[in-house]
């Protein structure tokens, strides 16, 4: 792997592009101002060259030339660890990897082995990982060889694990991301098996758009509150959503433009993230997101001062 160009600056996210066998893959570090670097520190990493999945909003979809190795992951992470961290010394109170940039993580079983690494290659005690997975529906043992994982290396709030869903309609779930997946059915299935006590809720994700229902009742009837939590983002600016005429719902300047949802959520039990980022992250091309935690839109705060305003 060859990084051949980076965008942005250190002070809110930076973009790196590699080229791997003539292919380019993308990954990203961030830090969410006014927090420091040593306070949280965010590494987005790519799982393949591209992605076969190709949801109707993603720009990584349109070809995929290949599964990316435990090496290549590891290279990705040791660019941005190293060229701050020389000793592998990570002394952020907050270290989230997110196999989430690039490629279905699924899809990647090398994955499973950066994880069970990640703990013993840097000293890090605020390693969080994040696993976000459409949920194809042969997985092949990932997800429970990943069980096994977070209940042995990643307890106590240390692992976040997320589900991109995106609508409550399941035919229209099924246009937006194009492939054999778990049902809502399946996924809290899965959840019961995968949360433990002291665990960190599992994240169901919906990018809010216009023509794509989110039904708080659909959800919790699926879905247990106290095992899973909703967060709620914009659709961000990519060519693909464009070409597909997708239209956000959720103003990117506005938090409060989904308060009716938020409190929809919260009278049937769920807890909310409204994660908007900044926008110079959609101009650097790195948006991973600013989150909200909000249980009713009267506890919708401002994020952080200069950035969004969500009060």
């Amino acid at each position: 792997m060859k990084v051949i160009r980076e965008f942005g600056s250190d002070d809110l996210a930076k973009v790196y592009v590699a080229d791997i066998g003539g292919h380019t893959i993308e990954f990203v570090e961030s830090i969410q101002p006014p927090h420091t670097r040593e306070e949280k520190w965010v590494l987005v990493l790519s799982c393949l060259i591209g992605c076969p999945v190709q949801c109707l909003m993603c720009d990584a979809g349109r070809e995929c030339h290949g599964v990316l190795t435990k090496e290549q992951l590891f290279a990705q992470i040791d660019h941005m660890v190293l060229r701050r961290y020389p000793n592998a010394v990570i002394p952020a109170k907050k270290f989230k990897v997110q196999f989430t940039r690039m490629g279905e993580p699924v899809f990647c079983p090398a994955v499973l082995d950066v994880l069970e690494e990640l703990p013993t290659r840097y000293s890090a005690p605020g390693l969080i990982p994040s696993v976000s997975t459409v949920g194809p529906k042969h997985d092949h043992g990932f997800l429970d060889r990943l069980t096994d994982i977070k209940e042995r290396l990643y307890g106590n709030g240390m692992f976040q694990m997320q589900f991109s869903v995106h609508t409550t309609d399941e035919e229209k779930r099924d246009e937006l991301i194009p492939i054999r997946k778990m049902g809502f059915a399946d996924i809290a299935a899965f959840g019961e098996r995968f949360f433990a006590p002291g665990d960190r809720k599992i994240t169901l994700n919906f990018i809010v758009m216009e023509e794509y229902p989110i039904d708080p009742a659909v959800l919790r009837s699926h879905f247990d509150p106290s095992k899973f939590i909703i967060k709620l983002t914009p659709l961000n600016p990519t060519q693909t959503a464009e070409g597909n005429n997708l239209r956000t719902r959720l103003d990117p300047h506005d938090g409060h433009s989904v308060s009716p949802l938020v409190d929809a959520l919260a009278s049937c039990g769920f807890e909310s993230l409204v994660s908007i980022g900044a926008l110079e992250e959609n101009q650097i091309g790195s948006n991973c997101g600013q989150y909200v935690t909000a249980k009713s839109s009267r506890e919708l705060s401002t994020v952080v001062s200069g950035r969004i305003v969500l009060a």
